[in-house]
């Protein structure tokens, strides 16, 4: 789980056709192997599902309660940063009988797993909730991205070293590896031992290149640290092993007792997924003609283009072209981005019906560079070309969007090759402007992005923004 690849901070720009294709790039790869079987002794999907439903569930009420409560016309408006307000933790720890604090945990949970996303000021239920009690890859979807969000569920104390914190989140999986390896409870001293050996491993291993230039450090006769202290010093490794163990459990990954730790199914569960690189896929429903539009692009989802077209078109066929296209743009609408990309895949199979709707769309901002890129196909451009109608704060918030998609229905591989279509010439020129455009997966994004990233010094950096992100940091 961790690299050897010499590292740079610079993006390869690639050609634009990556933007523009992305969600079929998504199909296609999620069509082209059969996903492996995990260990012996895991438990069904459905009833690892049950399990995070269990773990999630005051996340899940935190997120109904926001829902029910803009729905009787009362949006909860977050403070920058997606935090409860004040005066909407006081109201929800009122109505659902919890203290403040368990109520803003609640929140905070509920987001990071994808049950509520912050557009702007307002709050509305993400995706994930409305798929919570039918769909068990939703909802394991949503707690791996908790599990990936583990150093931001309990963030570490402010009295460790910045340093440390870093290099110990980049050697948490050679831990969780070891964990489930041993398919049993490990010795608190054994995993502090193995830790201490990460950690040393991957100071050796480093040559970290700065983002930006850096001045040269003023060495003085006093500034050399002694053999006792140091980001990994006997001293420090110990406190910092009590916060990944204790933000791990936190999360549901692992169990502790007396002197030792244990992977809980999920937490062994989530360690063969990010091992293996696959992600739990909702199974194509049958009967796609007859079928919502939502229904049908997913059922759509695993084939490959040509097949999907035609499933397009029978499915049009049997539909009014007016109320086909409402529904398709409403099913856009959705916060599952790769069912925005495909719902605009099939728009394109209508064509000059759609064009009014999809022009009115364009004043939408989550649809807006979808909306923008069909019209300029529409009206005769190149497909790789269609890019340049849109601006570069639309072209980012696409990238995010797609990233998005790729997180909930692809692999870690495809994410890391994703981040090669970004227009930005750098890591950091990246993380400034995603962050800056304010799409309401950016957390999500950048913290799968940095598990998924075998740079510890790139991962590093788009872990640092996902937190800042999360909590309104500069």
């Amino acid at each position: 789980m961790t690299s050897r690849t010499p590292r740079d901070s610079r993006l390869r720009l690639v050609g634009p056709r990556t933007l523009a294709t992305a969600p079929r790039a998504v199909a296609e790869r999620r069509s082209q192997r059969p996903a492996p079987r995990p260990p012996e002794g895991t438990p069904a999907p459905a009833v690892l599902a049950r399990m995070a439903r269990t773990g999630l569930a005051p996340a899940a009420a935190i997120a109904r309660w926001a829902d029910a409560t803009s729905r009787h016309g009362t949006s909860v408006r977050p403070l920058t940063g997606g935090a409860l307000s004040d005066d909407a933790t006081e109201q929800a720890a009122a109505d659902l009988d919890l203290t403040p604090g368990q109520a803003r945990t609640d929140w905070d949970t509920a987001r990071l797993a994808g049950l509520i996303e912050v557009h702007g000021s307002t709050a509305r239920p993400g995706w994930r909730l409305s798929a919570w009690d039918r769909d068990d890859s939703a909802v394991l979807r949503g707690w791996v991205a908790l599990f990936d969000a583990w150093s931001l569920v309990h963030p570490a104390p402010s009295g460790l070293d910045p340093a440390a914190v870093a290099e110990v989140v980049e050697a948490v999986p050679q831990l969780l590896s070891f964990l489930q390896l041993s398919a049993g409870p490990v010795p608190v001293p054994q995993l502090l031992d193995l830790l201490d050996q990460r950690v040393t491993e991957l100071r050796e291993e480093r040559c970290e290149i700065p983002h930006d230039p850096q001045p040269a450090p003023q060495s003085t006769p006093d500034s050399a640290p002694r053999s006792d202290q140091g980001p990994h010093s006997p001293t420090t490794l110990p406190p910092l092993l009590d916060w990944a163990l204790g933000a791990l459990a936190d999360v549901g990954a692992l169990t502790l007792s007396p002197g030792q730790a244990t992977l809980t199914p999920l937490g062994s569960w989530a360690v063969w997924v990010k091992l293996e690189q696959i992600i739990v896929a909702a199974q194509s429903p049958a009967g796609n003609i007859e079928q919502s539009a939502d229904a049908m692009l997913r059922g759509c989802a695993r084939l490959r283009p040509n097949a999907a077209r035609a499933e397009y078109r029978a499915w049009l066929a049997a539909r009014p072209a007016k109320s086909a296209v409402t529904e398709l743009l409403d099913t856009a609408r959705g916060d599952d981005a790769l069912v925005r990309g495909l719902a605009f895949e099939a728009l394109r199979v209508v064509g000059a019906p759609a064009e009014p709707e999809v022009r009115a769309a364009a004043g939408e901002t989550p649809l807006r560079p979808y909306a923008l890129m069909w019209l300029a196909e529409h009206e005769g451009a190149d497909p790789e070309d269609v890019h340049t109608a849109l601006t570069r704060d639309e072209v980012t918030w696409l990238w995010v969007d797609t990233a998005a998609a790729v997180t909930d229905h692809g692999e870690s591989g495809l994410l890391v090759r994703h981040l090669e279509s970004a227009v930005q010439p750098t890591v950091p020129a990246l993380l400034h402007e995603v962050r800056a455009v304010g799409h309401p997966r950016t957390v999500q994004v950048l913290v799968a992005l940095a598990a998924a990233h075998p740079d510890p010094a790139l991962a590093k950096a788009v872990r640092r923004a996902a937190f800042q992100v999360h909590t309104g940091g500069g």
